[in-house]
């Protein structure tokens, strides 16, 4: 004969026990520009930089889906588990990379990262578009300026902003 026990927990004597579990899927494209965008990052050193950079994600059980940038900001398209805000892994990211960069002297004239960020939720059905999108960025910002693409970005994600701040 089955009992029924309740405390603080349920038992189902001869039953399994069932239990739920978080399951998400949290993708972002996170975009920032360096100080008052001086296109200071230069090609040949961008690399070394986007690998500190998935360090950062790895450790934070961020999956990166891609990294890329051009002279003045940079995009980040990953996925965030739900236990950590996108406020602080973006403060945590800035931070740490700028440290990093001062250090290892990666690229001259850099003064640090903008005040601010653009962080924009997708659908996982965008990831490999997205994926492409920031992969061609070189070639997409010989077309459209960086003040341009954001400006887009925000529109495209009903997000009111002030022109000044996009100077």
């Amino acid at each position: 004969m089955n009992s029924i026990r309740l405390d603080k927990t349920i038992t189902l004597k001869g039953l399994n026990e069932v239990r739920m579990s978080t399951y998400t899927q949290l993708l972002y494209q996170i975009v920032f520009s360096t100080k008052r965008r001086k296109p200071c990052m230069l090609k040949h050193n961008r690399d070394e930089l986007y690998k500190y950079i998935w360090g950062i994600l790895k450790n934070k059980k961020c999956h990166l889906y891609r990294i890329n940038g051009v002279e003045d900001h940079l995009h980040i398209l990953t996925h965030v588990p739900p236990s950590i805000s996108i406020s602080s892994l973006v403060k945590d990211v800035k931070v740490s990379s700028s440290i990093f960069i001062k250090e290892q002297k990666l690229f001259l004239g850099f003064e640090g990262w903008q005040q601010g960020y653009g962080a924009f939720t997708y659908s996982f059905k965008e990831k490999d578009r997205l994926i492409e999108y920031i992969k061609n960025q070189e070639e997409h910002h010989r077309k459209i300026t960086f003040k341009e693409e954001y400006r887009n970005l925000l529109e495209e994600h009903g997000i009111k902003y002030e022109e000044k701040y996009l100077q």
